[in-house]
């Protein structure tokens, strides 16, 4: 383990207004949302969607780095290249999606536990030889009746630890992602305490398991009401609550937040990370990390829709992804405003 190279790649992953490209679907997931837009559930569908993806000219501007499955680890393009010589050759880091997903959490009813830890290290090393050099580990908090318990958070905790441990030794920066659910009738305040709660689980674990908080990213949800809320906080609301809640939980120590989506819309998770550097990242008040994202669905939703299977559509669904990218990295700057999403 290289500690400041560990230091200097978690730096560059949140630079320069840059955020991630989240594009490591699982086959189920990436098949799901094919369905929906009616593109054939293939394998070379998957490549050709994700070559798409990886080859957009200029994406290097707003994008630092993109997680990948390990389908995607292992595709080329139509000529033969690499999917990760693409990105390294557009100086963007290549990354890859290392939990197996999540399970029902035995003794805990509507709680899940992520799976993945078997033989994690050995397959840390095949991804680091491939060229990745940096991971995701996904956990999943509900909240409802009687849930979050503390044995699902603390379970989660721990489980994100040992996966960040395992990384850094292996020379990969862990992204840690403790993702609270949007679903629910719950409010923001009981969304901030959750979440608030998680992180302070997370980062003791982290702290006991000696991982490097200046070589890992964290990727949290933004503390919002659920989707069944009757009410539904102003953008400004969403921000003050997310960046306090991270204030109280997150140490300075680390480099960036990299908020997920987590399905809200594209325009709202833009306008969202804007409010938060507007209103706090001023000359009399600089938060000690850097705020950015890693969007999954919320860049690639419009992209996908056009590009529906066609080859035809190629160039329109890129230039849809660029734009959303570029939305995105304007936020990451406190730039962003809606009239840039009117046509």
């Amino acid at each position: 383990m290289n500690t400041q190279t560990l230091i200097n790649t978690a730096k560059a992953m949140v630079a320069d207004g840059k955020g991630l490209l989240a594009m490591d679907e699982s086959t189920g997931t990436c098949n799901k949302r094919f369905a929906n837009s009616g593109i054939p559930q293939t394998e070379e569908a998957r490549r050709a969607y994700r070559e798409l993806l990886v080859s957009t000219s200029g994406l290097n501007e707003h994008i630092s780095g993109a997680i990948l499955f390990d389908e995607t680890m292992r595709q080329c393009t139509t000529d033969g290249t690499s999917f990760i010589k693409v990105l390294v050759d557009a100086n963007i880091i290549p990354g890859i999606k290392v939990d197996f997903g999540t399970t029902g959490l035995p003794g805990c009813p509507g709680e899940k536990i992520t799976e993945g830890l078997d033989g994690l290290g050995t397959r840390l090393q095949t991804y680091f030889g491939m060229g990745a050099r940096f991971a995701k580990w996904r956990a999943v908090i509900a909240i409802g009746d009687g849930i979050p318990t503390r044995t699902c958070i603390e379970a989660n905790a721990q489980m994100l630890a040992r996966y960040a441990a395992l990384c850094q030794e292996a020379g990969l920066v862990p992204i840690v992602e403790p993702e609270v659910l949007m679903d629910g009738k719950h409010t923001i305040v009981r969304c901030q305490e959750v979440t608030e709660e998680v992180l302070h689980q997370v980062f003791d674990q982290l702290y006991r398991q000696h991982v490097i908080f200046e070589g890992m990213i964290l990727k949290p949800n933004m503390v919002l009401p659920g989707l069944a809320c009757t009410t539904q906080e102003t953008v400004e609301e969403v921000a003050d609550a997310t960046v306090h809640c991270m204030l109280r939980a997150v140490p300075a120590a680390v480099p960036g937040i990299a908020f997920l989506s987590g399905g809200q819309s594209s325009e709202l998770a833009s306008a969202r990370l804007n409010a938060m550097h507007v209103r706090f990242n001023t000359l009399q008040t600089r938060l000690p990390w850097t705020l950015s994202f890693s969007f999954g669905r919320a860049l690639q939703n419009e992209a996908l829709q056009i590009w529906s299977g066609a080859e035809e559509n190629r160039r329109e669904a890129q230039a849809a992804l660029l734009h959303r990218a570029h939305c995105n990295s304007a936020a990451a700057l406190g730039e962003y405003n809606a009239m840039m999403d009117v046509t």
